[in-house]
């Protein structure tokens, strides 16, 4: 190990989008000690930049979540290598994905952190990006929480983020029409020349009620939404008898200051037989493995598409951040520590 590890710890709990006070660099925070029993500690060198981290920042009282404390560093996805172990299934020199922090070295409890040691061929980047949490979310949601069948008809929205884009993927791979929502003419026309798609719904410039109304004349079977608000509202409109929808995210609430409101018609819900249900991808740990092969097979053949939108230096961590709340960011957001 260096002698130094740079940290990024929460200054103030943000109102709306982060800003930079809300974060204090720390240029040469305190070095881990010898990892206690059933401890290790790893080198991070690739962040995941995901949108539940700013969910994490928030006060505590939602006790379903986490919240990161005034002054503590903060949470998130990353990569890297095992510098040092007190637990038996890891060692010096093992790559591995885990929920860490932003910091140089961290202290890890591997069954408190889905961390796990990477396949062979597996690179740090796609620990994070390809074959990370994201597309394991995308992977158990359209799967497992959506139940998707062939033949059916799936509409997601946030279909060009890393979640959204792998879930639609797997749904065309099980045989089901798919329609994804995205922002912006180029990331719809990758949606449907790369990724396959059916058709692909520009929130920007059309009127999402409007074409998922054109889209869909015979109902939703399964909808997949990172989005909520209006947009989860239309999808309820329009959701076939006995439908599905799967609670992945509410990205446009992350940044309001509130809780984000549900649909407004329950009754819908009531007499059309339709599920709604949330989930996190620590649900379905113990199948990391079955998710990582069929991803793996998938990704290698050319059968699964997949943008990264990579940015180098530790340092900017808190700037690319918040580049998935305004858009700006093609991919699976992911930050490098520089070194």
């Amino acid at each position: 190990m260096t002698e130094s590890n740079r940290q990024w710890r929460l200054a103030r709990r943000p109102q709306g989008i982060s800003q930079a006070d809300d974060f204090e660099f720390v240029a040469d925070g305190d070095m881990p000690g010898e990892p206690a029993k059933g401890q290790i500690i790893v080198n991070n060198r690739a962040f995941l930049c995901a949108p539940t981290i700013r969910n994490w920042m928030d006060p505590p009282g939602n006790s379903l979540y986490p919240s990161i404390g005034i002054g503590e560093v903060i949470l998130g996805p990353a990569s890297g290598v095992v510098v040092a172990s007190a637990h038996p299934r890891f060692s010096p020199g093992d790559r591995v994905a885990t929920i860490s922090s932003w910091q140089d070295y961290a202290v890890v409890t591997p069954e408190e952190s889905m961390t796990r040691v990477l396949p062979e061929g597996h690179s740090l980047l796609e620990a994070v990006g390809v074959f990370g949490l994201n597309s394991l979310t995308g992977y158990f949601g359209i799967r497992d929480i959506g139940a998707i069948q062939p033949g059916e008809s799936v509409l997601v929205s946030g279909a060009a983020g890393s979640a959204g884009s792998v879930a639609a993927q797997v749904a065309k791979h099980g045989g089901c029409r798919v329609v994804g929502i995205a922002g912006g003419a180029e990331k719809c026309r990758w949606l449907l020349e790369d990724c396959g798609l059916d058709a692909a719904i520009d929130y920007r410039r059309e009127d999402v009620r409007e074409r998922i109304a054109a889209l869909f004349p015979d109902g939703i079977n399964v909808f997949f939404d990172n989005v909520g608000g209006e947009t989860l509202q239309s999808a309820v409109d329009h959701m076939a008898p006995f439908g599905r929808i799967v609670l992945c995210g509410q990205i446009a609430s992350y940044n309001a200051g509130e809780s984000p409101e549900g649909p407004r018609n329950m009754m819908r819900l009531i007499y059309g037989g339709i599920r709604m249900q949330g989930f996190l991808v620590g649900h379905f740990e113990a199948r990391f493995d079955e998710a990582l092969r069929d991803l793996t097979a998938w990704e290698r053949s050319g059968q699964l598409r997949h943008r990264e939108d990579v940015r180098e230096g530790f340092v900017n961590l808190p700037d690319a951040f918040n580049a998935l709340f305004d858009g700006s960011n093609r991919g699976t957001l992911i930050v490098t520590s520089g070194e």
